[in-house]
């Protein structure tokens, strides 16, 4: 077993202002992605696979993989906005990509043998998160099962503004519903998110998928199925704003049958930057892994 890395790495950074992928946070240069390519390659992770747009190779290779490439090997998986089921076209004006599922489809013909982690660029998930991942490769026989890594919602909400999370329920240890829900603020010591201009408050406590999930090969043949048929649909009815979730569209798949996912918990603590204003909480943490020996001082010189 070889298992891969794949990072979803494409998004634009609106709400942050820019690239936030390759944005600095740690005192040797690095950004949030480093961190979880270091923690992968330390849990055994043979291969790293980005997904980005083609026209930001030049900036991922010179600000991060050049620096990964001899501990580890990478390659690029390109998300193009034009790589949709055959006989359709992109409506005029669109150019947001289609999502974190048509994300993940970037890399089908990549990733063929070997189970693999898909997570967000822009996310510290820690450690532990692999570790258990890695466990669960490990143990599970079934072609048809994966896992995902939860978080508890209060943890991984700003300060800064509102997110989006995936609301999960669990039986027995495995995921029965997931839910993406938008708008989502922190409230005092609760939580709260919009839905049809209201706030309603819900659980702090919920366990969230933050994209950290644990697939194996056949997954892709589930995604691009369920890509086809739901895309026209979603087109007709929102030509320029129109996603395949990756959280939605698991949860279909669980509730049809076709899969089951295991929930892990991670005792580390996740952090991220949605927005700007986020970054110098996460630089503090990040300085305070390093002076813990958490992480060497510089991720990427030889030892």
């Amino acid at each position: 077993m070889k298992p891969t890395l794949v990072i979803l790495a494409a998004g634009m950074g609106s709400r942050y202002g820019g690239l936030k992928q390759i944005d600095k946070v740690g005192s040797g240069g690095e950004a949030i992605i480093d961190f979880t390519m270091y923690d992968a390659i330390k849990t055994g992770f043979k291969k790293i696979v980005l997904i980005i747009r083609k026209e930001h190779e030049e900036l991922f290779e010179e600000n991060l993989i050049k620096h990964v490439r001899p501990f580890v090997e990478v390659e690029y998986a390109y998300q193009d906005l034009n790589d949709i089921p055959e006989g359709l076209s992109v409506p005029e004006g669109r150019e947001k990509p289609w999502g974190t599922t048509h994300a993940l489809l970037a890399c089908r013909n990549i990733v063929k043998e070997d189970p693999f982690v898909i997570c967000n660029a822009d996310d510290f998930y820690g450690r532990n998160a692999f570790e258990k991942v890695m466990a669960f490769f490990n143990e599970s026989t079934d072609d048809k099962e994966y896992c995902m890594c939860g978080y508890r919602l209060y943890n991984t909400l700003s300060d800064n503004g509102t997110v989006t999370r995936g609301f999960c329920e669990n039986k027995d240890g495995y995921l029965s519903n997931i839910k993406e829900v938008m708008q989502i603020k922190k409230d005092g010591d609760k939580a709260a998110y919009m839905e049809d201009g209201q706030w309603i408050s819900c659980d702090p406590n919920v366990t969230v998928s933050m994209n950290f999930w644990g697939f194996k090969p056949s997954i892709f043949a589930s995604l691009n199925e369920l890509f086809i048929k739901e895309f026209p649909e979603g087109v007709k009815n929102n030509p320029l704003k129109y996603e395949a979730l990756l959280p939605n569209d698991v949860g279909t798949l669980v509730k049809s049958g076709q899969c089951k996912v295991k929930v892990l918990t991670s005792k580390d603590n996740w952090f991220g930057v949605t927005y700007k204003e986020d970054k110098p909480i996460v630089v503090a943490k990040i300085a305070a892994y390093k002076e813990k020996g958490i992480y060497p001082s510089k991720l990427w010189e030889k030892e």
